[in-house]
């Protein structure tokens, strides 16, 4: 008796010369729709799936395959003699092999003008059941699910070799594939921001070296649809592969260049910035963002907000760098950059950051959030103090409480209204992060009109105090604590202009 595969694909690559092979090989080749036109179109011998079921194809091809003489070809146990007799009684014919991909339902779903009845028709019933059947009876039914897998399949069963163990693996791919298909369709259905279950896939875009560390193994993957903003968006036109720290280190660069629309470089270190810096030019703005820290910055991530001049490129040069993620890159600018080979380049082309949300894994399960896309800006902000901050301060604060946002917990940063002068990151109490952020700024150029940034309230006003004896007259924070007056008396006290956001910023 002839072997009988079917072959029902949506993705037509590769499919004329698998089927021609089978065909050589002594199958029967079952088909259906838009898979048997291109079958016989290129001169095959096929056999329509209506034929096999004795039903045609009905509600417009929705029902095609969903039938006892496909199913039950599939899922009998040809080990079980009961099994073969009921197929024998009713005239089935077992199917050894299934080649089946699904409706393009993530492609369909990726267009932005796309109607919910269009997503819905691309559901595909017929295609997930087929592979389910076949991939439970791997021991005798081969499950093959991506045209990446013809070559290996036909080379094997040219050879001979199709074992036990090569048809784990197809079938463990379908289940692989099915899951991730209806996790599309159910997060695309799904309104609620936390459902009882949450059902994420993503997509394997690299194995990577190592992980944190070099003990550590690790791979990179990517959601589905993915965000043009982000690094599964970006284009690496130079460099080395990137590495796992590269990667988180790149996303924390992006989510704060997406806060500043005029010309920005942000030089990020350890998942926090060492130095942004503001300008009308990227090349001046360059020159902040190093001025602020010219020690962390080696080895650091640059993102800026503007395609990369040459003049910005020779400066950049000169440093030891991991990644530079820019909108693009002048000819002669990407020359310079690309005499290190080991540098990376990436470009980007959108620098807009949606809302969204956010995972975190912790062991045993998951944390998910609202992305904090939040900004405060000075209009929003409460002065408490007697002291009123100037026109220039209020704008150097909007900018520190933009950059405070983006820096781990407990968080200080002071700033001009362009520049960032000091970074306490990730203490574990705030006066040693204002003592940090305070002793790394006080002798820089710009420190005389600074201001000073906490991403949380006082706990008490030893904080204030600090800033005020070191030169600081402007503070932003959130408020909220219950010792805020303390603050505020310690404000009065020093004439330091103290405002108040409402708004708290952790980061960890």
């Amino acid at each position: 008796m002839a072997k009988i595969a079917v072959l029902s694909v949506s993705d037509k690559t590769g499919i004329v010369d698998f089927a021609r092979d089978l065909l050589t090989l002594g199958y029967t080749v079952v088909s259906t729709g838009g898979t048997m036109k291109t079958l016989v179109a290129a001169g095959l011998e096929v056999t329509a799936v209506d034929q096999v079921t004795g039903f045609p194809e009905m509600l417009d091809g929705r029902v095609k395959t969903l039938h006892p003489r496909v199913h039950a070809g599939i899922l009998a146990k040809r080990e079980v003699p009961a099994h073969m007799t009921q197929l024998a009684d009713h005239d089935i014919s077992p199917i050894d092999l299934v080649c089946v991909n699904l409706y393009p339902f993530k492609d369909t779903i990726a267009r932005p003008d796309v109607s919910e009845p269009e997503a819905i028709e691309q559901i595909d019933i017929g295609g997930p059941s087929m592979l389910r059947s076949a991939a439970k009876n791997y021991q005798s039914v081969l499950a093959v699910s991506m045209p990446t897998d013809y070559e290996q399949v036909m080379t094997r069963l040219q050879n001979g070799t199709v074992d036990l163990s090569f048809r784990r693996e197809l079938a463990a791919k379908v289940f692989r594939q099915t899951a991730a298909y209806d996790a599309l369709i159910a997060d695309y259905l799904t309104d609620e921001p936390f459902p009882e279950k949450v059902t994420k896939t993503f997509e394997k875009v690299a194995d990577l070296r190592y992980g944190e560390n070099s003990h550590q193994t690790a791979a990179y993957y990517k959601d589905p649809i993915a965000e043009p903003f982000s690094l599964a968006g970006a284009h690496q036109r130079h460099g080395k592969k990137l590495s796992f720290n590269n990667l988180r280190d790149a996303d924390a660069a992006l989510r704060i260049i997406a806060e500043f629309s005029a010309p920005t470089v942000v030089a990020l270190k350890h998942m926090n910035p060492c130095g942004i810096g503001v300008a009308d030019t990227l090349l001046d703005a360059w020159q902040l963002a190093y001025d602020a820290d010219p020690i962390s910055i080696f080895g650091g991530i640059i993102v800026v907000n503007r395609q990369v001049d040459l003049a910005t490129a020779k400066k950049m040069h000169e440093l030891f760098l991991e990644i530079i993620i820019a909108p693009g890159f002048d000819d002669d600018a990407y020359e310079v950059l690309a005499q290190k080979k080991n540098l990376r380049l990436l470009q980007l082309d959108s620098l807009a950051l949606k809302s969204g949300q956010d995972f975190v894994s912790v062991l045993g399960g998951v944390l998910i959030q609202d992305r904090d896309t939040q900004t405060e800006r000075a209009a929003d902000f409460k002065v408490v103090s007697k002291s009123q901050p100037t026109s220039a301060q209020l704008a150097a604060l909007q900018f520190g409480q933009t950059v405070v946002k983006h820096v781990k917990s407990n968080a200080i940063v002071v700033t001009t209204a362009n520049q960032t002068l000091g970074v306490g990151a990730g203490q574990m109490n705030r006066i040693d992060a204002v003592e940090i952020a305070i002793d790394k700024a006080q002798d820089k150029p710009g420190y005389e009109t600074a201001i000073l940034a906490s991403d949380a309230f006082f706990p008490m006003d030893d904080c204030v105090a600090y800033a005020a004896e070191h030169g600081i007259k402007a503070i932003v924070e959130p408020g909220g604590s219950i010792k805020d007056q303390a603050s505020i008396d310690k404000a009065d006290e020093y004439g330091i202009a103290l405002v108040f956001t409402g708004v708290r910023h952790f980061k960890h």
